[in-house]
C-alpha cells in the first residue's frame, strides 16, 4: 500500500515525459513504412479589430493561399456568430469556417433555451474551451467582437485555447505590420469614420507587407443598433495597367550563332481513330 502511495505522489505535479519514448518509437516506425510525420502548414491572413466610441469594428483581407499558391482572391474571413457578434478567422480556412459555424449554431440554441441575447464573453469561453479540447489540432486563430449588455468587447482566441481582451487586436501572418499602425494611431473613443479608416489602413499594411495577405479589405461595423458587413470596402492593391506594347519584329535582335541538330526518327506504327460525335 505504501509503495502505491509513493508512486502516486511521484506522478503529481510538474511535466510528464512518459510519452517521449512512445513518440520516438512511433516516428521510427513511420519512417520504416515510408510515411512522414505531418508538419505544420504555412498560412497567411491579416485580421484586426478595434473598439471605438459606439461599438466594434472588425477587418480582414480576402486572400486565401495554399502554400505559395493563391487559391482565391475574394475569401470571406468575417463570420456571423449572432446578430451583434461576429468573428474573424485566420489560419486554416476550413477549420475557421467549421469552427464559427458550430459556434453560431450553439449560440442560436443558447438563445432559444434562455430567451436572452448572447454575451461576447460566453461566445469567447465556448470557443476557447473547444479549441483547448483539440490541443491545437484545429488551426483557427480568431478575433471575436461584439456589443452586448456590457458594451463593446473585443477578444482574441488562439488555436490552443488561450485568449486576450484588448481595445485593439491583430492576428495572422500580417499581424506585425497591422499592429504597428494601431500602436501609432489608436486612441480611445474614436469616431466611426476615423476608426474605419484606421482598421482599413491596418489591413492594408498587412496586405503590402505580407505575401499571404492580399486583394480587398472587408470591414464589419457592430453597434448597439446591429451589425453591418462592408464587403470589399477598399482595394488597396490594384493590378497595374500595361502602358506599352512589347512586341518586336523578327530580326530586331541579332543572332550571333546558329546550330541545327537533326534528330533521326523512325515511324513504327500509325493508326487513325474516328471520334464518335453522336
Amino acid at each position: 500500500m505504501l509503495h502505491s502511495l509513493n508512486n502516486s505522489e511521484q506522478q503529481l505535479g510538474g511535466f510528464s515525459f512518459q510519452n517521449c519514448r512512445r513518440n520516438a518509437v512511433l516516428e521510427s516506425s513511420q519512417s520504416e513504412f515510408g510515411s512522414k510525420v505531418p508538419t505544420a502548414r504555412k498560412t497567411g491572413t491579416t485580421i484586426a479589430g478595434i473598439v471605438f466610441k459606439d461599438g466594434v469594428i472588425l477587418g480582414a483581407d480576402t486572400r486565401a493561399t495554399d502554400d505559395m499558391v493563391v487559391a482565391t482572391k475574394n475569401c470571406m474571413k468575417i463570420h456571423y456568430i449572432a446578430p451583434k457578434i461576429y468573428c474573424c478567422g485566420a489560419g486554416v480556412a476550413a477549420d475557421a469556417d467549421i469552427t464559427t459555424q458550430i459556434m453560431s449554431s450553439n449560440v442560436e440554441l443558447h438563445m432559444l433555451n434562455t430567451g436572452r441575447p448572447p454575451l461576447v464573453a460566453m461566445v469567447t469561453r465556448q470557443l476557447k474551451q473547444m479549441l483547448f479540447r483539440y490541443q491545437g489540432q484545429i488551426g483557427s486563430s480568431l478575433i471575436v467582437g461584439g456589443v452586448d449588455v456590457s458594451g463593446p468587447q473585443l477578444y482574441s482566441v488562439y488555436p490552443h485555447g488561450s485568449y486576450d481582451k484588448l481595445p485593439f487586436l491583430t492576428m495572422g501572418s500580417g499581424a506585425a505590420a497591422a499592429v504597428s499602425v494601431f500602436e501609432d494611431r489608436f486612441k480611445p473613443n474614436m469616431e466611426l469614420e476615423e476608426a474605419k479608416q484606421l482598421v482599413r489602413d491596418a489591413i492594408a499594411a498587412g496586405i503590402f507587407c505580407d505575401l499571404g495577405s492580399g486583394s480587398n479589405v472587408d470591414l464589419c461595423v457592430i453597434t448597439e443598433g446591429g451589425a453591418k458587413v462592408l464587403r470589399a470596402y477598399d482595394t488597396p492593391a490594384v493590378k497595374g495597367k500595361r502602358e506599352g506594347q512589347y512586341r518586336y519584329t523578327p530580326g530586331t535582335t541579332a543572332v550571333l550563332s546558329r546550330t541545327i541538330t537533326p534528330l533521326p526518327l523512325d515511324l513504327i506504327h500509325q493508326s487513325v481513330q474516328m471520334m464518335d460525335t453522336q
